[in-house]
C-alpha cells in the first residue's frame, strides 16, 4: 500500500478539539475497519462497567457524561481493536531484515499479533511456536544465567496492577531488582524528586480541585495532545473566570483556544473557549529561572511589609524557608530574565496571579521532567506551592500529568528498581523468600549493562523499548548483544526486530478485550494519575484464541523459571481476586480490603498523606530544598548551540504513530521536520523549508547526526528547536540524563544545525 503522500506545511488557526477532533475520530475508526464495534467499545471506555482507556492516565470524570473519551483515546482504541491481523503468513513472507526496512507506522498498521512466534536465525524469519515451547525457552535462558542480575525485566505502563504485582514478585524471587520501566523515561523525577520534599512521589490533586482552584498553572505540558480529557477541566475553569497560566516553549493550539466536543452548543455554533489568560513563552530550560522570579517577587513584597506567604502553614508544616529566601533573593533580575527568556514585567504579572489566588494547582509534564536536573526542578515547583500553603486544601496542589495508563499503578505495586526496605520486609513476610536488597537497573543502566556484556536476557512486558529509549543506534547494538529478547505485546513494533540471538514475540489480550478463564470472567485494576484505583473490564472478543492475558503469561514464566518457587502461581493464573488479596497483604496501609473496595462503581482513592498535611519525610515535615543557580542543564560553551526538545505530534501516542500528520502544528505527511525560530533560521543563512542536519554536541567522541530534516518556521523562543520523538532519539546521548532519576534529558539536547551542503 502507498504509505505516504507528499509533505505539506501550513498553519492551523482553528480552535483545537471541536469538529476537527470528531472528524479525526471517525476517520481512524474507518481506517481500522472498526466503525461498528469501535463505536460500541467507545461507549464502554472509562465507564464503571467498562474498560480503562489504553492511552493516557488522566482520571475519569464523575460519569455524568455519556462519552468519556477523547480523540487520542479513540485512536488508541481503534489501533488495538483493528480488524488487521499479523499472522504467521506475514512472517513467512518477510525476513526480519526486510521488516527492518519498513517504517514504525507500517509495522503498526499490519495489525494485531495473533500467536506466539520464535526467531529462527537460520532463515532470518519468525516462525510459529507453542506457548509451552515459549515458556520453556524463557525458563532455560533464565536458569542458565550466572547471576540473576544478568536479566533485565522491562514494564510498560499499559500493564495492569495484577500483572505488574506478580511480575515484581516473580523477578524478586528470581533474585534481581532490575526493573527498567517506562516511567524511567518520563515522570521518574516525580517519583524521586518529590519524596524528599513532601514525602510522596505522586501528585496531590484530584479532579475536584480543578473545580475549586482560583488559579491553574500548566507548565511544560501539551494538554490538548497528551491528555485531552483534561481540556474539559480547563474549559470549565475559564468559564468561571479562573486564570490559567501556560508555560511552554511551543504555543500549543489547545492551550490557546479549544472547542469542547461534548459541548453541543459550542459544536453547533462553531464556538470555542480561550484557554490561556497568560502564555509564558519560556526558553528551553528557563523554568527554574521563571519559578525563582515568582518567588523573588514574593520575598521582595514580604520585605516591603506585605504579607504574601502563608506564615502559619510554613511555621507548622515546613523546614528550610530561610535558606530558600537567601538563595532566591541572591538571584539577579537580569539573569532571571536572560535565562528564562521572559520579561520581568510578565514574571511579575504571573506572580500577582499566584499571590491573589487562595488555592492554586500547578500541573506539569515532561517539559519539566526531561532535563539534567529535572528532579531538583520539581522540588522548586513544590517549594513555590508550599510558600502559600497550597497543599492539603481544596483547589490546590501539585499535579504531574502522567502519560501511559497505569504507569503510576505499576510503581505503586512494586515495579521499582530501588525498593524500600519496608516493602522488601513485607514481601518476605507474605511470600516466604528473602528478596534481593541491592538496587537494580533503570533504563539507562540496563542499556549500559547490555553494552558492557553484563546483561544477557531482556523481557519486555509491553512497550516498544528500543524506540522509547535514548541513543537509538547504541541501543540497537546493546539489544543485539543479548542471548534472549522477549517482547510481550499487542502489535508488531521495532523492538521485535532488534533482538537477541534467541527471540520471542508473545501476543496478549488487549485492554478493551474480555478476560475469560476457567475461573470465570476476570477484571483488572488501573491506577490513574491522581491515585484513583478502578476496575477495567474489556468488552470485545479477544483477537485470537492464541493470545493470553498478561497475568497468565507472568505466572507461566515464573513456573517455567522457578520450579521450587514459594509462590502458588497456579492459584493466581485464572482467578485474580487472590492476587488482589496478596497486594493488600504487601501494602496494607493503602490496599487493605482491596477486593471489597474495588466493587464500588468508581473504585477508590489511595491515601496521599500531603492531602491531609501529613508529611512522610525523614523530618516529618515538608522540606524546602534549595537548588542553587538558575540552570536546569549543564552549560554548553558553543556559540552555535541550540537546545532541541523532542516532542510528540498530535497524531501519535508515545512511540505509536497514528499518521504522518500533526494537525495542530500544520504539518501533513511528514515527520522529518525541525521547528525553528525564523530569526535563528535567518541568522544561519537558511532558506524557508531548507533541508538540514542536526548534530549533537557531546564530549564522548560519538558522532550523532540526523540528516534530511526540513526546517519549519514556528514561534519557538530564540535558541530553541523542536522535532519529533522517536525519530530524533538518536541525537540523545545515553549519558545525558538526570542523575537523581536517570531520566534522559530529551527536552534540552544541545545540537548544531547545518545546511545539508555543509555536512562533511
Amino acid at each position: 500500500m502507498s504509505e505516504q503522500k507528499p509533505p505539506r506545511y501550513t498553519s492551523y488557526n482553528q480552535p483545537a478539539g471541536g469538529w476537527g477532533a470528531a472528524g479525526a475520530t471517525a476517520k481512524v475508526l474507518l481506517q481500522q475497519s472498526v466503525v461498528g464495534k469501535g463505536s460500541k467499545a467507545l461507549l464502554a471506555m472509562n465507564q464503571p462497567d467498562g474498560f480503562k482507556c489504553p492511552s493516557c492516565a488522566f482520571p475519569d470524570a464523575d460519569h455524568r457524561r455519556k462519552f468519556e473519551f477523547c480523540e487520542n483515546g479513540a485512536k488508541a482504541l481503534a489501533w488495538e481493536a483493528t480488524e488487521h491481523r499479523v499472522t504467521r503468513e506475514l512472517f513467512a513472507e518477510h525476513t526480519v531484515s526486510e521488516l527492518m526496512e519498513q517504517s514504525d507506522y507500517w509495522l503498526e498498521m499490519q495489525g494485531r499479533l495473533t500467536e506466539p512466534m520464535r526467531y529462527d536465525a537460520a532463515s532470518d524469519h519468525y516462525v510459529p511456536c507453542t506457548w509451552d515451547e515459549a515458556f520453556s525457552l524463557i525458563g532455560q535462558h533464565l536458569r542458565a544465567l550466572d547471576h540473576p542480575d544478568q536479566a533485565e525485566f522491562y514494564t510498560s505502563g499499559r500493564t495492569p496492577n495484577e500483572a505488574a504485582f506478580l511480575y515484581s514478585i516473580f523477578v524478586r524471587e528470581f533474585g534481581t531488582n532490575n526493573f527498567p520501566d517506562c516511567s524511567n523515561m518520563c515522570h521518574e523525577p516525580t517519583s524521586r524528586g518529590l519524596p524528599p520534599v513532601i514525602g510522596v512521589g505522586k501528585g496531590t490533586i484530584v479532579l475536584d480541585d480543578f473545580e475549586h482552584a482560583e488559579a491553574i498553572f500548566v507548565m511544560g505540558q501539551n494538554t490538548g495532545t497528551n491528555s485531552p480529557r483534561m481540556m474539559g477541566n480547563l474549559v470549565e475553569a475559564r468559564k468561571r473566570g479562573i486564570p490559567i497560566v501556560a508555560v511552554n516553549p511551543m504555543p500549543e493550539r489547545a492551550l490557546i483556544r479549544f472547542t469542547e466536543p461534548q459541548d453541543i452548543v459550542q459544536m453547533a455554533t462553531l464556538g470555542s473557549t480561550e484557554i490561556t489568560s497568560e502564555f509564558v513563552h519560556i526558553r528551553i530550560g528557563g523554568d527554574l529561572a521563571f519559578i525563582k522570579g515568582i518567588m523573588k517577587v514574593m520575598f521582595e513584597r514580604e520585605a516591603q511589609g506585605e504579607s504574601v506567604l502563608d506564615h502559619a502553614f510554613l511555621a507548622e508544616h515546613t523546614l528550610g524557608l530561610d535558606a530558600l529566601r537567601e538563595d532566591v533573593m541572591a538571584q539577579d533580575w537580569d539573569e532571571i530574565v536572560r535565562v528564562s527568556g521572559i520579561a520581568e514585567v510578565q514574571i511579575r504579572r504571573c506572580a500577582d496571579i499566584y499571590i491573589r489566588s487562595q488555592a492554586t494547582v500547578i500541573c506539569y509534564g515532561m517539559g519539566l521532567t526531561q532535563h539534567q536536573y529535572g528532579s531538583r526542578l520539581l522540588q522548586q515547583v513544590a517549594n513555590l506551592l508550599l510558600l502559600r500553603g497550597n497543599f492539603g486544601k481544596r483547589g490546590a496542589g501539585i499535579g504531574p500529568i502522567r502519560g501511559h495508563s497505569n504507569v503510576q499503578g505499576d510503581r505503586t505495586v512494586g515495579i521499582d528498581e530501588k525498593p524500600k526496605p519496608a516493602y522488601l520486609d513485607r514481601v518476605r513476610e507474605v511470600f516466604g523468600f528473602d528478596p534481593p536488597r541491592a538496587n537494580g537497573h533503570h533504563v539507562v543502566e540496563s542499556i549500559q549493562a547490555m553494552l558492557d556484556g553484563q546483561a544477557k536476557v531482556f523481557i519486555g512486558l509491553g512497550g516498544n523499548f528500543i524506540h522509547a529509549v535514548p541513543d537509538t543506534l547504541r541501543a540497537y547494538e546493546a539489544m543485539q548483544r543479548l542471548e534472549l529478547t522477549v517482547g510481550i505485546a499487542t502489535k508488531l513494533n521495532r523492538g521485535h526486530l532488534v533482538h537477541g540471538r534467541d527471540a520471542l514475540i508473545l501476543p496478549v489480550v488487549a485492554r478493551s478485550e474480555w478476560i475469560r478463564t476457567p475461573a470465570g470472567e476476570q477484571f483488572v485494576t488501573i491506577e490513574d494519575a491522581m491515585s484513583n484505583v478502578s476496575a477495567s473490564r474489556g468488552v470485545l472478543e479477544p483477537v485470537s484464541e492464541h493470545v493470553l492475558p498478561e497475568v497468565e503469561i507472568v505466572c507461566r514464566m515464573a513456573m517455567a523459571t522457578l520450579p521450587d518457587s514459594r509462590v502458588d502461581w497456579a492459584s493466581c493464573m485464572h482467578d485474580y481476586a487472590p492476587i488482589r488479596e496478596l497486594i493488600a497483604a504487601v501494602y496494607p496501609e493503602i490496599y487493605a480490603g482491596f477486593n471489597e473496595r474495588i466493587q464500588q462503581p468508581h473504585g477508590f482513592h489511595l491515601d496521599i498523606a500531603p492531602r491531609r498535611r501529613v508529611w512522610p519525610t525523614d523530618t516529618g515535615k515538608a522540606n524546602i530544598l534549595v537548588m542553587p543557580g538558575l540552570e536546569v542543564n549543564d552549560i554548553v560553551d558553543d556559540p552555535d548551540m541550540l537546545r532541541l526538545a523532542t516532542v510528540r505530534s498530535h497524531d501519535q501516542y508515545n512511540t505509536t504513530i497514528y499518521s504522518y500528520s500533526d494537525r495542530y502544528r500544520g504539518v501533513y505527511n511528514d515527520r522529518n521536520v525541525v521547528f525553528m525560530n525564523i530569526e535563528d533560521r535567518l541568522a544561519r543563512g537558511l532558506v524557508k523549508e531548507a533541508r538540514v542536519s542536526l548534530e549533537t554536541i557531546a564530549g564522548d567522541g560519538v558522532v550523532r547526526r540526523i540528516e534530511g530534516l526540513t526546517v519549519l518556521d514556528y514561534p519557538m523562543p530564540r535558541g530553541a528547536l523542536a522535532g519529533y520523538y522517536p525519530e530524533l532519539n538518536p541525537l540523545l546521548p545515553l549519558d545525558y540524563h538526570d542523575r537523581i532519576s536517570g531520566t534522559p534529558a530529551a527536552k534540552s539536547i544541545p545540537v548544531r544545525v547545518r545546511a545539508m551542503a555543509e555536512v562533511p
